[in-house]
């Protein structure tokens, strides 16, 4: 256990956002008398004509594209439009989010029967890719990514070709003091990997993280993670900011974070897996007609 020291400052690793007064970290530097800070570690750039010609994937012969992120979108239009290749209007989108799927409109006609979206969760979306499992998917997605998406896609044998359409890189943080900030806020592995390869894993300030995959990458660093989102209590970044900036004013001992496996997760993929297979046994071989 930890006793800490007042925070006075949280460094928040996403860029600043554009009304300080609408974020959800403004109203905890009122409560809480903190300053919080902005800073990206880590920058998304698409690839090159050349990088994406060598994976050897056609995009015309896939029927649909599936969106986890704005910049895969704005790296496939970029490739589309470098490479001359016309998307045809019956090609389909399946988007992780509502976001993702309003941003298509800076590059095609918004029609509903063409982009479909999920609700932002893992199950959500494999269901939705379910759902159109008919159509030959070309997987659009960042490096590094989660292997997850892509290994529950092939488990569940759905026709699908992953593509690495952008790439993470460190941001500049050579003006980066932490001895200046009391709590780091980190949103992704990118995020962990940058500052330990600028920093080590040394005389860090105490760590915030969001999402299973950076609090494992943390972990698997050394770092002592003392506050993580999303769980139960803890639904949003900001929160887990809060409950820690509660619990340090309070004086409370701060347990640290440790890796718990999903095994929800597991189960809806096996439960996938055996619907999928129950529907192509109910189908008479070579024809795609269900038995009456």
């Amino acid at each position: 256990t930890f006793p800490q020291l007042k925070v006075k400052s949280v460094l928040v690793s996403q860029p600043r956002p554009a009304i300080i007064e609408k974020s959800p970290f403004y109203e905890l530097s009122q409560k809480y008398e903190v300053e919080i800070a902005y800073k990206p570690f880590i920058r998304v750039v698409g690839v090159s004509l050349k990088e994406f010609r060598a994976q050897r994937v056609e995009i015309l012969t896939h029927t649909a594209v599936i969106f986890t992120s704005r910049t895969t979108v704005d790296s496939f239009f970029h490739i589309c439009e470098e490479a001359r290749i016309t998307v045809p209007e019956t090609m389909k989108y399946i988007c992780q989010t509502e976001a993702v799927a309003l941003y298509l409109q800076k590059y095609i006609v918004y029609r509903k029967r063409k982009i479909s979206f999920a609700d932002g969760s893992f199950t959500s979306l494999v269901e939705l890719i379910i759902k159109h499992k008919d159509e030959k998917f070309l997987l659009a997605l960042s490096e590094p990514h989660k292997p997850e998406l892509p290994e529950t896609l092939a488990k569940l044998k759905l026709p699908v070709d992953p593509v690495i359409l952008a790439r993470t890189v460190a941001a500049d943080l050579d003006d980066m003091h932490l001895e200046n900030y009391g709590l780091l806020a980190l949103y992704s592995p990118s995020d962990v990997k940058a500052l330990v390869e600028k920093f080590g894993t040394e005389n860090l300030p105490p760590v915030a993280v969001f999402g299973e995959g950076t609090l494992r990458a943390a972990v698997d660093a050394g770092i002592t993670v003392l506050a993580n989102a999303p769980t139960p209590e803890a639904p949003s970044m900001a929160k887990a900011v809060d409950i820690y900036l509660r619990k340090v004013e309070a004086g409370e001992e701060i347990e640290p974070v440790s890796v718990v496996t999903d095994t929800r997760k597991e189960e809806f993929i096996r439960n996938q897996q055996n619907k999928l297979a129950k529907k192509s046994r109910v189908r008479r071989p070579g024809t795609s007609e269900p038995r009456k």
